[in-house]
């Protein structure tokens, strides 16, 4: 059998799991299409306004898929096939559950983000945690989905538009992306940038077809690890391999979405359906690495000579020639530069939300944003590996949680939790063993005993949840 059926088997794959498991979640969880969502009932203009599901299910898309789906699946193809197997499998069963939860909890909490979704659901305690944790996590992704694109465009551009002035343009487009109202701009201009994002995806695939297809695949072996340094498999692929697959981010964007969702029936084609399209994007940016590249050591030294971004260059220009290269080129910056932004928006809710302070009126969104962009410019001084090393292990970590609570709720009804529980046991074994190991950030444990520590303790912590998981918490919704 040809290399290539192997990426339309993965395709496929994708499709009929958002018709058949998409439908069986939604079925689970039981959306209520009379029920009134926020977006009517908190109507204020600004973060609460109706918009159509496919605007909707574009914004999403954007929003989700920053440089994660291309630069996390790039640097997973070092592993070899079993990349495209946990992109396809976990954008099925755990990414796509993941964010269709936290943008459907969200409607049910009358547009509450992450950490009180957790909270209503997991406790108080949780609840706090997240609150710092998640607000930690936007700020690093709003600097990793701001540097990423800084470097490709000083690629593209002469010498005095260099990283240091494109990153000064991003920050300052950020920082009025994050105070004007959502359908101002966002809402207007970002389906066009869906466009060229879907564009960019189908280009390339469509010049691996024509231009090496014999190559497909050319050095992947599913019988052992191809990574060149010999890494373990396992968790790093996992937590490298974030957006496109699973990613703890998207709950913090999917609430952005839920405050404009005008039917609860439109959940699943706009977040379950978002992240099936991601994981497409993460299959194409994978493929492109065990295609276009002899072995797994000359992605290797790409990689290591510019991070990922020097990989999406070189195979953009040498696949579509230089007028569809930049174009694709071009859809990857969109990709960073639309959730930065996205970000740094969920960052200044929740820390509205906790700190109670009004959004409708500008001066009450400049109090929070003016500190939260002068820590996020700081944090862009550090070196992009240090960031992208704690952006990996705290996004899954932020998964894992959001599955639980994701899992309590359904559990506290009585209705079928593991769709959410068994995804959030997997996901919860992969960081504690990936922080027990890494030598740089961790604990510089043996990946052996890392790896037994984390599974006991991802089905210590399933035992925990199976025993208190029904327990009522205090000041949730009764109705949600």
């Amino acid at each position: 059998m040809p290399n290539y059926l192997w990426f339309i088997i993965a395709t496929v794959a994708l499709i009929v799991g958002y018709y058949t498991y998409g439908k069986f979640v939604e079925k689970v969880f039981e959306p209520n299409p009379e029920r009134k969502t926020p977006a009517i009932t908190q109507a204020d203009g600004v973060d609460f306004v109706t918009m159509p599901k496919w605007k909707l299910w574009l914004i999403q898309l954007l929003n989700i898929a920053g440089v994660g789906p291309v630069f996390g699946p790039i640097m997973g193809a070092l592993y070899g096939p079993t990349a495209l197997l946990w992109i396809v499998l976990g954008s099925i069963f755990a990414g796509a559950v993941h964010d269709y939860f936290s943008g459907m909890l969200s409607v049910r909490y009358k547009g509450a983000n992450v950490p009180q979704i957790v909270g209503f659901n997991l406790g108080k305690l949780a609840q706090q945690f997240m609150r710092a944790f998640a607000i930690l996590l936007l700020l690093l992704v709003g600097v990793v989905f701001a540097t990423a694109p800084a470097n490709l465009l000083a690629k593209l551009t002469p010498d005095y538009l260099d990283f240091a002035v494109w990153l000064g343009v991003i920050f300052f487009y950020y920082f009025v992306a994050t105070l004007v109202p959502i359908d101002k701009l966002i809402g207007r201009i970002y389906p066009l940038f869906g466009a060229l994002l879907i564009i960019m995806a189908v280009g390339i695939t469509v010049a691996m077809f024509v231009n090496m297809p014999a190559e497909f695949y050319n050095w992947a072996d599913w019988s052992k690890n191809n990574h060149p340094s010999e890494l373990p498999l396992w968790p790093l692929m996992f937590i490298t391999i974030a957006c496109g697959a699973l990613s703890g981010f998207h709950a913090t964007q999917s609430p952005l979405m839920a405050r404009c969702l005008h039917n609860e029936k439109e959940g699943r084609f706009v977040f379950y359906g978002a992240m099936i399209a991601e994981g497409f994007i993460g299959l194409v940016w994978a493929t492109v690495g065990m295609t276009f590249y002899p072995d797994a050591a000359a992605l290797q030294g790409v990689i290591n000579s510019g991070t990922a971004s020097a990989v999406v260059y070189d195979s953009s220009i040498a696949l579509m020639g230089s007028v569809g290269g930049i174009m694709a080129i071009l859809g990857v910056i969109v990709l960073p530069i639309t959730s930065g932004d996205t970000a740094f928006r969920a960052a200044r809710l929740t820390i509205a939300e906790v700190i109670k302070i009004d959004q409708k009126r500008p001066a009450n969104r400049l109090y929070i944003a003016v500190p939260v962009f002068a820590l996020g410019i700081a944090l862009s001084q550090i070196d992009f590996n240090i960031i992208w090393r704690y952006f990996g292990w705290s996004n899954q970590t932020l998964a894992g949680i959001m599955l639980w609570a994701a899992a309590a709720y359904l559990y506290k009804r009585g209705k079928f939790h593991w769709i959410c529980s068994i995804p959030g046991t997997f996901i919860t074994a992969a960081c504690i063993s990936y922080i027990l190991y890494e030598p740089n950030m961790g604990f510089g444990m043996d990946i052996g005993i890392s790896n037994i520590i984390g599974a006991v303790g991802a089905f210590i912590i399933l035992g925990i949840f199976l025993v208190k998981g029904k327990s009522e918490v205090a000041g949730a919704p009764a109705d949600a």
